[in-house]
């Protein structure tokens, strides 16, 4: 099991969305893992060609107070690595035999949701459910592969009694929001968090007044920096052959933590509501 704060884990997720020189001392120490324990800040500042100044900062963006916390926290990491290693993120491989497929794609998306438990914000999806338990009513936007955790959040909550739709396509997404208003939860679904529609969506959103949330990857993505509550997964790199299944898998996640937090929290109204639809569906079956 990953822990539940692995740094490195945080490294690898914002490498891309950092500034060119955080993310000259992030390289260098992904690049060179086993040594970074051992160096002093002037070292690694001098090896990863900037300055002891940059290296703080980069620090700090990773929610240190300082050197020393940070280089504590990478030596955790590190320790769990030996069981990491075996557990790295495998490839949609040409021939592959079917064993091997459902080995592989189960441990990524074991691995999706582990790494995922190392960045999501506590206080964040503490914060989401609070929204969503004071909401009037919540519009789901997401497009194609987060479209669908979209349609299973909206079928989720309806169970118990929410008002909450999905919106899947450019048109309806910008429809919906300049229906919003305050009162309203406006819950943004983006693995990148830069999606034209979604962003266009989300502008209009604020404007009204809705709260938003974010689910999207981990890193300083417009939908992220705009969004009033984020919630962050981490997943492998998107490969034209492995496409949006790591992201999916630990998206749903989330909305099924979401979805429980709501449904615990408000366990004496929703109880009802649980059994009516849980009835209902199950005499269906046996018609």
């Amino acid at each position: 099991m990953a822990i539940h704060d692995n740094i490195l884990i945080k490294i690898r997720e914002m490498k891309d969305s950092l500034t060119p020189v955080e993310k000259l001392v992030a390289e260098y120490i992904l690049n060179n893992l086993e040594e970074i324990p051992h160096l002093s800040i002037k070292s690694l500042a001098q090896l990863s060609k900037t300055s002891d100044a940059s290296v703080l900062r980069f620090c700090k963006t990773m929610g240190y107070s300082g050197y020393r916390s940070f280089i504590v926290s990478i030596s955790a990491s590190l320790g769990s690595m030996d069981d990491e290693q075996k557990d790295q993120y495998t490839d949609i491989q040409p021939g592959d035999d079917l064993s091997v497929i459902i080995s592989n794609i189960s441990r990524n998306n074991v691995k999706s949701i582990e790494d995922t438990l190392s960045v999501i914000d506590r206080k964040e999806v503490e914060r989401a459910v609070k929204a969503i338990r004071g909401s009037d009513r919540i519009a789901f936007f997401g497009i194609g592969a987060s479209g669908l955790v979209c349609m299973d959040a909206e079928q989720k909550f309806s169970r118990i009694n929410k008002m909450c739709h999905a919106y899947t396509d450019g048109h309806s997404q910008l429809t919906a929001a300049t229906l919003l208003s305050k009162g309203d939860v406006a819950f943004f679904v983006s693995n990148s968090g830069d999606t034209a529609e979604i962003l266009d969506a989300l502008d209009i959103a604020k404007k009204n007044g809705a709260r938003t949330i974010a689910l999207s990857k981990y890193n300083r993505s417009p939908l992220a920096q705009q969004s009033d509550i984020v919630l962050s997964i981490s997943t492998p790199e998107v490969t034209f052959r492995s496409g949006a299944m790591g992201s999916r898998i630990a998206m749903l996640t989330v909305i099924d933590t979401l979805f429980a937090g709501v449904a615990s929290a408000e366990y004496q109204k929703v109880k009802k509501y649980l059994t009516k639809t849980h009835n209902i569906l199950s005499g269906k079956h046996r018609k």
